[in-house]
């Protein structure tokens, strides 16, 4: 059967779209999603998305990663589907969308920059030598000297399937804090690889960043090695940030047509 895909990228982040409003691919099994996401028999991406109806919002975001397996919220993902929502006459510059962990909302600035409102994160909690938090998905996050130069394959996986994370899995970010500037490099579970940026992952560091910082507005610069993000908010304590946004660019790569068997 041949399906018409759209491929977005989001500062390296790649995802294969598809406009599912007949609702036709919630019948693709988990090994159809793997092969679309190959990178050498497939089209090749992070995850695969999936833009439903929704009967509140503008549409609904199902995201699957590209083992298969449906996940949690993608940062970089709300971003190209939100593209892709205006590509479709759905919506102009803003919108109100709906995903697996609640309602988020968006709005396309010039030269494709995409901005997201990230869910509030009420809950930080600072081990010995690492973060773990929840920005719409689950986080590790550790600051190094160098994170060019870290193993973020070898070490992220040691701490993915660790004892304690082994079960559910985390995405492990390693970062590198230069004042207001961080650069982060993330290992995604579901992915179980590195990739070029992580949008949930970017907002997890810099939230991060300002937990020993005084209450008040809090701005980041972000660069991933798949390109530049900022992430802006307001903290009110070390356990309270809201108003979160993740800011940066998003594009179609390309689109096509690719033979499957459902």
């Amino acid at each position: 059967m041949g399906l018409h895909f759209y491929k977005y990228q989001g500062t390296g982040n790649d995802f294969i779209i598809f406009d599912d409003r007949i609702y036709f691919f919630d019948q693709l099994k988990a090994e159809r999603i793997r092969f679309l996401c190959d990178r050498r028999y497939g089209i090749g991406a992070d995850g695969l998305i999936l833009l439903q109806n929704s009967h509140k919002y503008d549409f609904k975001m199902v995201y699957y990663n590209s083992d298969g397996i449906i996940g949690s919220m993608c940062g970089n993902g709300g971003r190209c589907i939100t593209l892709f929502a205006n590509r479709l006459g759905l919506i102009e510059k803003t919108t109100k969308f709906e995903t697996v962990d609640g309602v988020y909302e968006a709005q396309i600035d010039n030269h494709n920059m995409v901005r997201l409102l990230m869910q509030d994160v009420s809950i930080v909690d600072k081990e010995e030598d690492y973060f773990y938090l929840n920005t719409g998905s689950p986080h590790y996050v550790k600051f190094v000297p160098e994170a060019k130069s870290t193993d973020v394959v070898a070490e992220g996986r040691k701490i993915r399937y660790s004892e304690q994370f082994r079960e559910k899995g985390i995405n492990v970010n390693f970062v590198q804090a230069a004042g207001e500037r961080l650069f982060v490099c993330t290992y995604e579970r579901g992915v179980e690889d590195e990739t070029l940026s992580c949008g949930t992952g970017v907002v997890a560091a810099a939230i991060c960043a300002a937990y020993d910082r005084e209450p008040g507005d809090c701005y980041y610069d972000i660069i991933t090695k798949g390109g530049n993000m900022v992430v802006y908010f307001t903290k009110e304590n070390k356990n309270s940030y809201k108003n979160i946004w993740l800011k940066g660019p998003a594009e179609l790569a390309f689109e096509g047509d690719i033979e499957i068997t459902v």
